[in-house]
């Protein structure tokens, strides 16, 4: 076990450095970069951009650099905690994903509960009750949840909670508690306004789990050793529980390696459709801005997570599943 964590590690090194270089490419495969589109932003508007201070900053972060001491320049930073400068805010990285890095995980997390919390209890029922009537209204659901667009259903409840409930349109918080620190009226605030976009990112989601753990338990409960335990006279709940479950949820352990990135990207479309402050939004101005720095580090920040997820899931499944080997082609 520990040579196989060992051996897993020294992968996750020659990973990480070529994700890097790809991500670094991608962001510098159009032409000019920040300063250029700045430029021709203030020129298009009829304003003067000022070009002392541009000059400087692109010497300052080593835009006149060649591609290769850029890139090394800024996987020094990375290496050093140091996440770069903002230029499209104006801040440190650090400093522009603060708040929205929690409120993101604070979404997203109480999304995957969600997910989790409604998807299993209603999976299992699907399963243990085969083409019952049930069984079919919660088929029904679930198409209706992988139908709907996530935008759309955004729409609808941000009207319901407006006329029902009272809750204003958009955002996380009431406009009051932004930009305003933390208390117990904005914690309330917050809890008030999370439950729609908690809904609307988690269900299609929960319809899509719905559907692969009940096909996935189906498959399961047919196979031979669940029909002997059953003819030995063993409890149905321990005969469903012990086995038939655990091996169900290989493919959900395997989610691992997404959830963790998904955490703190957040879903971007429903984001900006709710205006979110959320971390999705921001990416997508990052890359149309061609703010390096910003863009650059988030995406290698959520790389780092998705290898450390995979790490994490493929522990899990070993520990999960005993016909699943740590030492692909051992003889038994």
């Amino acid at each position: 076990m520990l040579r196989y964590i060992i051996h897993r590690i020294l992968i996750m090194i020659p990973t990480l450095v070529a994700i890097s270089i790809v991500i670094f490419t991608i962001i510098n495969l159009p032409p000019g970069n920040y300063f250029t589109t700045y430029i021709a932003e203030l020129e298009g508007s009829g304003q003067k951009a000022d070009l002392a201070k541009i000059e400087f900053l692109e010497k300052e972060y080593g835009f006149d650099r060649p591609r290769w001491q850029q890139y090394l320049y800024w996987v020094g930073g990375l290496l050093h905690g140091d996440l770069g400068y903002s230029f499209s805010y104006d801040l440190p990285v650090n400093k522009v994903v603060g708040d929205r890095l929690l409120l993101t995980a604070v979404v997203s997390i109480t999304t995957i509960i969600f997910t989790y919390v409604v998807a299993f209890p209603i999976g299992i029922y699907s399963a243990t009750h085969q083409y019952s009537i049930s069984d079919h209204l919660l088929t029904l659901l679930g198409f209706l949840g992988l139908a709907t667009p996530s935008f759309l259903l955004a729409l609808v409840l941000l009207y319901f909670a407006n006329v029902y409930f009272g809750i204003s349109i958009g955002g996380l918080m009431d406009p009051k508690y932004l930009d305003q620190p933390w208390s117990w009226g904005k914690v309330l605030s917050l809890m008030a306004h999370i439950w729609i976009p908690v809904i609307v990112i988690g269900s299609a989601g929960t319809a899509a789990m719905i559907r692969r753990l009940r096909a996935n338990l189906l498959d399961e409960l047919q196979k031979q050793y669940v029909v002997t335990a059953r003819a030995k006279g063993l409890h149905p709940l321990r005969a469903l529980f012990k086995y038939p479950l655990r091996m169900a949820l290989n493919p959900f352990i395997s989610d691992i390696g997404s959830l963790l990135p998904q955490v703190i990207s957040g879903a971007a479309i429903v984001s900006v459709v709710m205006s979110l402050p959320t971390t999705g939004p921001m990416l997508l101005s990052a890359l149309r801005s061609q703010d390096m720095y910003l863009a650059g580090s988030f995406l290698m920040f959520m790389s780092f997570l998705t290898v450390i997820g995979v790490f994490v899931s493929d522990l899990a499944l070993a520990l999960l599943d005993p016909r699943i080997r740590l030492q692909a082609g051992r003889r038994q």
